[in-house]
């Protein structure tokens, strides 16, 4: 797992999203311009949660998040997504 000096706060997670496709199921090669952003990742680091909902997942959780979900950010040159726990659907 990635070393990240990030601590998301409250219910913000850090996750580093899978590579993109790069083949169809029939090995059919997918080009840059038509791959779709993944919709899964790994968990980097996690908040504490409010003080009313705590945290359900942790870092190292392989999680299945929305299409459009998170804000990208760029650290030491890797792409990750800061998310709400609340954008993720399930882990997996």
């Amino acid at each position: 797992m990635a070393k990240v000096n990030i601590q998301p706060i409250a219910d913000r997670v850090l996750v580093e999203p899978a590579p993109a496709e790069t083949k169809t199921s029939g090995g059919i090669i997918i080009p840059d311009t038509a791959k779709e952003k993944p919709q899964r990742g790994k968990v980097i680091a996690a908040g504490k949660g409010k003080p009313d909902e705590p945290m359900t997942v942790k870092a190292g959780d392989t999680v299945l998040y929305g299409k459009y979900s998170g804000t990208e950010l760029q650290v030491e040159g890797k792409d990750y997504l800061i998310m709400r726990e609340s954008d993720i659907y399930a882990i997996i």
